[in-house]
């Protein structure tokens, strides 16, 4: 069974705080790839300064230099666009790999307002990536309230069934797309 790690987001741009976080999921998770899912839009993200999806997926695959990284559009691939769809949808087009969704603490403190956000934690392990400033908002988030009775630890989360939620520590890396647009705005032209 293949192990896959689904890193999702808007790549608006890619940086290397993503490439930080998918080299750790394949070793601290024992990945066999990590999946850069380059969403064409967030539903709980306005469009204002949202780069087009081709630029992004090309900064998502400039970012990736791993043999073992790849940069998709899984979504447009799948014809989905909630998260709880799209984990269905890969957990039936792929039934030989094991999926597991790799989400910052940010992710979390939102996951709540997510279509169907129970759904999802019952299709596919999360594992949760440290944000800097979000530590004590994830770990009291509202969904931990239910999620927090499936909490394991990282290298055996292949062994539970969903609903399965861990935590990777890792150095917390500061960097944010947000905070690249601000300086370069005009990145995808560049």
């Amino acid at each position: 069974m293949k192990r896959v790690g689904i890193l999702g987001g808007s790549f608006n741009p890619a940086h290397g705080g993503h490439r930080r976080v998918a080299m750790a999921a394949l070793d601290r998770l024992g990945l066999d790839e990590v999946w850069l899912m380059v969403s064409p839009q967030n539903p709980l993200k306005g469009t204002a300064g949202m780069a087009p999806l081709a630029d992004r997926l090309a900064s998502a695959r400039a970012v990736a230099r791993h043999p073992r990284i790849k940069a998709r559009a899984l979504e447009v691939d799948l014809g989905t666009r909630y998260a709880v769809d799209t984990a269905r949808a890969l957990v039936r087009r792929f039934p030989g790999h094991r999926f597991i969704w790799l989400m910052g603490e940010d992710n979390l403190v939102e996951l709540h307002r997510w279509r169907d956000w129970r759904g999802f934690a019952r299709t596919v392990a999360i594992a949760v990536f440290a944000r800097p400033g979000y530590g004590g908002a994830a770990r009291t988030a509202p969904a931990m309230a239910w999620l927090r009775r499936w909490r394991h630890g990282a290298r055996d989360w292949a062994r539970w069934n969903p609903p399965a939620i861990l935590f990777v520590d890792m150095r917390l890396d500061p960097r944010s797309a947000s905070a690249i647009r601000r300086t370069r705005p005009d990145w995808a032209q560049t």
